[in-house]
């Protein structure tokens, strides 16, 4: 995928030092047949990136070893084969990885046009929590107006991004967050139900809040720490939708408890997902322009961005992710 090394650069993560990355020459991405290359403007950090800098999430095979999930640019080159984009466009990116960098090899599929109404370096923060909302919430879980959608981590940028889905598609949503001025971004998005989930309990909370109903569809980034309860706040024919492991990588379930709900649980990454197929990337990417940028460019959905940092500020963007004070994403901006 790299050959001659030239100008470019990139984050690279220090072999000897993860806590270490540095803004270096690396080499060019090569153009693929049903690729383009984009020259990034911007980059969004993804709790994907902190896992992948301590050497826990490995990118997928032929994948980019450059960290970034998501970008947004200008197109500079396509392939012969592809006929959908042309040199000069402005798009964000879906990627299994290189948006760390200055240029990006991407599958044609996985390119998204700028949605009106949102600047070149704002939509760098689209694609990921886009991507992973919509294909679990909406084309998995199948969300619709009138159920009750709770989203765990309320406050950071699927979090926020799923509140916004979740009202516009005409849901009542109910977030967990740990610190009130996230919960306060929760409401001023729109979230219906706000839980400190420090000093309360969540589903003793949604319960009273729902009238005993509960959840009928669960986003979750918290994985085993959570799964009993989640069952718990859970409605009848409630599905619980894990797509991290903050909280843990093995959990039991109760058997009983979902067989009496007619629960269903589900696991959904994104990254790992083929490219092509009815569950790959570009089916999803499909869905999302055709059912969800419609709705940026309406105005009620839009890009919830903390901090714009330069790529050179990287550690600091990581940092900064962690942040109790940190509200949805953080975005990293690249030199030309």
């Amino acid at each position: 995928m790299f050959d001659n090394v030239d100008d470019m650069h990139a984050i690279a993560i220090s072999p000897s030092d993860s806590a270490d990355l540095t803004w270096t020459e690396h080499p060019d991405p090569q153009l693929e047949p049903g690729h383009v290359i984009v020259d990034v403007a911007a980059t969004a950090i993804n709790r994907a990136d902190l896992l992948q800098r301590r050497g826990l999430y490995p990118p997928p095979p032929g994948a980019s070893e450059v960290l970034g999930l998501e970008c947004s640019g200008v197109v500079s080159e396509v392939a012969e084969d592809v006929t959908a984009w042309a040199v000069g466009d402005q798009v964000c990116a879906l990627l299994s990885g290189g948006g760390y960098a200055q240029k990006v090899l991407v599958p044609a599929t996985q390119l998204l046009p700028l949605p009106e109404g949102v600047d070149l370096l704002a939509a760098a923060a689209l694609p990921e929590a886009a991507c992973t909302v919509w294909s679990t919430v909406v084309m998995g879980a199948g969300l619709r107006q009138g159920q009750v959608l709770l989203v765990h981590g309320g406050g950071g940028g699927i979090g926020t991004h799923a509140i916004q889905v979740g009202k516009a598609l005409g849901a009542t949503v109910a977030v967990t967050a740990g610190y009130e001025n996230k919960l306060a971004h929760c409401r001023d998005l729109g979230a219906d139900i706000t839980i400190d989930y420090k000093n309360s309990d969540f589903v003793e909370e949604l319960r009273k809040a729902t009238g005993g109903h509960g959840a009928d569809i669960i986003l979750d980034n918290m994985g085993a720490s959570y799964l009993d309860r989640n069952i718990d706040a859970l409605a009848d024919d409630g599905q619980l939708v894990v797509i991290g492991m903050q909280g843990g990588l093995v959990g039991e379930l109760n058997l009983g408890k979902m067989l009496g709900k007619r629960a269903c649980v589900s696991a959904a990454g994104l990254r790992s997902r083929p490219t092509t197929g009815n569950a790959g990337k570009a089916a999803i990417v499909e869905d999302v322009r055709a059912r969800l940028w419609p709705l940026i460019a309406e105005g009620a959905v839009t890009p919830v961005v903390h901090a714009e940092l330069p790529i050179t500020e990287a550690v600091r963007g990581h940092d900064l992710l962690n942040s109790a004070d940190t509200v949805g994403k953080v975005v990293l901006t690249i030199p030309r």
